[in-house]
């Protein structure tokens, strides 16, 4: 049981990190969208960001009450100076699938172990499947 515990506390501090870096990511992208869509896309944005915070944070809540300890980093962020608004959701999709990885990643470990934790991790994939799905139904439009 000791291994579960410890490789749960890894992959939520790997969770945690990697929100953070959702935040710095969606908050970059709000800055640089432009064009007659920008008002709805940069509050969607924003709301994503906002969204990630929270997610970093509900994970280092669980991560202490483990007794683990978050780091002070964040995920790498790649940055490919593209800002087109397909490029915008195309790598917001992306960053998305990950995080539905890193998720999924945390229920294989705990599930049958802890009713809370494969809760949590259940909410937290469906809540990302929401994200890919929302972004995925944006990206129809600007299909050629």
């Amino acid at each position: 049981m000791k291994q579960v515990e410890s490789a749960v506390t890894d992959i939520l501090r790997e969770i945690i990190e990697f929100e953070l870096a959702g935040v710095v990511r969606f908050t970059h992208y709000a800055l640089m969208v432009s064009g007659p869509n920008r008002i709805p896309i940069v509050e969607f944005l924003q709301g994503q960001a906002n969204e990630a915070l929270q997610h970093a944070m509900r994970a280092g809540e669980i991560l202490t009450g483990l007794g683990g300890h978050p780091s002070m980093r964040i995920s790498a962020i790649d940055e490919s100076h593209r800002h087109s608004m397909k490029d915008i959701l195309e790598e917001s999709h992306a960053h998305e699938q990950r995080a539905i990885e890193k998720y999924n990643k945390l229920l294989e470990l705990v599930e049958g172990n802890s009713v809370f934790l494969e809760e949590y991790a259940r909410s937290q994939v469906a809540a990302e499947e929401e994200h890919v799905m929302e972004l995925t139904k944006m990206l129809r439009d600007l299909e050629p």
